[in-house]
């Protein structure tokens, strides 16, 4: 049984040393987390995640919204930030502001708001969650608003200004960012 499981491991690290590390990069997103397999993987993310040099002046664990680069940055230690690309909202449905995150749920399922549904009729009234849902694979509640950062069915969207307020992810990087903070971390958005 050790053998049998020896030789993938030795090819996977021969890849890895052999690509210089591509490899690598592209494994692990397939995987979350180290837990397994990643069934929703969407397909390319057109903004991939990365680590940057961050000089703002937030604590480590703050998230930060910059909605005019389409950028969300985790702050990290060091003067370092995870960032991640976002869709954004479309021009009237930009916000900016400070909240905290009051609640996280998996396939979460979505009730449209009344205000949407009064601009699109022909939406459904509620949706249970899945793949299908517009809210993807995690959902991350902001404050007392309506608005919230999510995961997408459509990576396409991703960089671009066409919701109607929320932040999109791909289900990749939401699920990234879902395992890295919690209930009461804070939000900054900004709306430059």
């Amino acid at each position: 049984m050790i053998r049998l499981f020896a030789a993938p491991v030795a090819a996977i690290a021969l890849l890895t040393a052999t690509a210089g590390g591509a490899f690598a990069q592209e494994f692990d997103s397939r995987y979350i987390m180290g837990g397994g397999p990643n069934f929703f993987h969407s397909g390319a993310n057109p903004i991939p995640r990365t680590t940057v040099i961050y000089n703002g002046h937030y604590a480590p664990g703050t998230i930060v919204v910059n909605t005019a680069e389409r950028r969300l940055y985790l702050v990290l230690p060091n003067g370092q930030a995870l960032r991640y690309g976002i869709g954004v909202g479309r021009d009237g449905f930009r916000w900016g502001g400070v909240h905290r995150i009051t609640a996280k749920k998996e396939w979460p399922d979505w009730t449209p708001p009344s205000q949407m549904l009064a601009r699109r009729p022909d939406l459904p009234r509620h949706m249970k969650g899945g793949i299908e849902n517009p809210l993807g694979a995690r959902a991350i509640y902001l404050g007392s608003t309506l608005y919230r950062i999510h995961g997408s069915n459509e990576p396409e969207t991703i960089g671009q200004a066409v919701s109607s307020g929320c932040f999109r992810m791909t289900n990749d990087d939401v699920t990234d960012l879902y395992g890295r903070v919690s209930v009461g971390t804070t939000v900054v958005v900004l709306n430059n």
